[in-house]
């Protein structure tokens, strides 16, 4: 039997995959060319998701997520490009990951599969064992399908209201300015999203997916007639 891969630290992850990258190209255009500044946020996910494979032997999607990301933003500031074009990018990852996430609902291996049917975090063995044993695994996979149905909505939610904020806060940026100041200007945007995108964004989110993950244990509780308590990984 293969190895059971190390589990990844999911703030780890997003820290050095979204935040920092964020953070570099936000305030590092301060201190160093704009391509400079594009090619070092590059270079954490693109390490990260390297070193990730080479230990896990698994594709790191949020590293190559935050590579889209730094690429998109870098690519359209390097183009000088503002206002709408940024509304448009920021509405494209979680189009594209909801497509992908209502996708995997067609397949053997649903999103909600991989994200929430994690072993060391709930007891699987518990769980297989009941359905199993009770002939439910057909209606498992139904709540596991639903629930991917419903994950998919919130990114497709998060990708309406990333357009709204990104359409209200890139506004044109003056073409008479300088190119130092245009990149400013558009440094003080890409920080003003940032620190909104968590606020009106990533929150409200962060409780639609606390509530659905609820919802799930719940169904699957009722499903295997065990505890939600004894679903979890002691």
């Amino acid at each position: 039997m293969k190895p059971t891969p190390p589990p990844e630290n999911p703030l780890l992850s997003l820290v050095v995959n979204i935040l920092i990258p964020v953070l570099i190209l936000n305030k590092g255009g301060h201190f160093i060319s704009s391509q400079f500044t594009l090619l070092v946020a590059l270079c954490f996910p693109l390490a990260y998701g390297i070193q990730d494979y080479l230990r896990r032997k698994h594709k790191n999607y949020v590293s190559l997520v935050g590579m889209v990301n730094i690429l998109l933003t870098g690519s359209l500031a390097l183009m000088s490009l503002n206002g709408i074009w940024f509304a448009f990018k920021e509405a494209t990852l979680p189009v594209i990951l909801g497509c992908l996430v209502l996708f995997s609902a067609r397949t053997k291996s649903p999103a909600a599969k991989i994200l929430f049917c994690n072993p060391h975090v709930l007891n699987m063995a518990l769980i297989e064992e009941r359905l199993t044993l009770l002939g439910q695994e057909s209606l498992f996979d139904k709540i596991l399908k639903r629930t991917t149905l419903w994950l998919s909505l919130s990114f497709f939610i998060s990708a309406t209201a990333n357009f709204l904020l990104a359409l209200h806060i890139f506004e044109d940026i003056d073409s008479k300015l300088t190119s130092e100041e245009q990149m400013k200007v558009l440094n003080g945007q890409l920080a003003h999203m940032t620190s909104l995108g968590f606020a009106v964004v990533a929150l409200p989110l962060m409780v639609f997916s606390g509530v659905l993950i609820y919802k799930f244990l719940k169904r699957v509780s009722v499903l295997i007639d065990v505890p939600v308590d004894s679903l979890m990984k002691s």
